[in-house]
């Protein structure tokens, strides 16, 4: 009798999700105009109705549904003189357990002379296990202004989702004029519960975002800014800049506070319908 040979079990190569999306404006006589728009993969941009408005808002939709280890995605905006430009998602990206790998998401913006860039992308929900690698380049001209957020939701209390292991990396570096004028990182993990219960980092909360408004007289708005986050979070102002940290006990409540200093940060441009859905 012949002894069957075990054969060696493959582990199951997994699809991952890959897109590419591109976008870039201008303006003329005041009105800001698409002048290319590219899209591959899981990436792709809707350009809502203006509605009379001046501005062009683009909506970033990753058709996957949400990302995990392995995963890769890349956003490229250019800004020509005078354009303004509203950037936000159509509901919060969730960040998934990840099996191996991280996810990779990349952020490359460019803004001209006179342009008025607004990168409002809606929540990160981060999963337990996951793993993401998060970069955002913002290359401004000496006097265009931006208004960049980026709200976080460690695991969601009323799904019962708790956050124990996970790690993610976030990286800033914004250039004005050609020269750095704003880097930071942000590292959290492995152990993401242990670290987001330190008095230094998030003393418990589950909720955390991070604004930067870059505009000639930011530091205008620096006391206003403070009145609306009250003890919920703080912020500075300096060399034309605000930047701003609030924490939240869950996401809903994050977004209490985000909205009405949104609202005062972003002038004339309206926030995204998208966000009031």
């Amino acid at each position: 009798m012949h002894q069957r040979l075990a054969t060696p079990s493959v582990p199951p190569v997994l699809e991952r999700v890959a897109g590419q999306g591109r976008i870039a404006v201008e303006a003329r006589d005041g009105i800001t105009h698409l002048t290319e728009l590219y899209q591959d993969g899981a990436a792709k941009i809707r350009l809502p109705s203006r509605a009379g408005k001046a501005g062009l808002e683009a909506v970033l939709i990753n058709t996957a549904g949400g990302v995990t280890g392995g995963d890769r995605l890349a956003w490229t905006a250019t800004l020509g003189p005078g354009a303004s430009l509203t950037l936000t998602t159509p509901a919060a990206e969730k960040i998934y357990r990840a099996a191996s790998g991280e996810a990779q998401i990349s952020v490359a913006l460019a803004a001209g002379p006179g342009a008025k860039l607004f990168w409002l992308p809606q929540e990160t929900i981060l999963f337990d296990r996951a793993a993401l690698s998060r970069s955002l380049t913002l290359d401004l001209a000496a006097d265009a202004e931006a208004l960049i957020v980026e709200p976080i939701i460690f695991g969601r209390e009323a799904m019962g989702e708790n956050l124990g292991r996970a790690s993610l990396h976030d990286r800033w570096r914004i250039f004005r004029a050609g020269r750095l004028f704003h880097a930071e990182d942000f590292r959290l993990g492995p152990d993401a519960a242990q670290m987001l219960a330190r008095p230094a980092l998030l003393a418990g909360s589950r909720a955390v975002a991070s604004i930067l408004f870059v505009a000639p007289h930011a530091g205008d708005r620096l006391d206003a800014v403070r009145a609306i986050l009250g003890e919920t979070g703080g912020a500075s102002a300096w060399n034309g800049r605000i930047l701003a940290r609030i924490l939240a006990k869950s996401g809903f409540d994050l977004r209490q506070k985000l909205l009405p200093v949104l609202n005062l940060l972003n002038g004339k441009a309206a926030l995204p319908k998208l966000w009031s859905l």
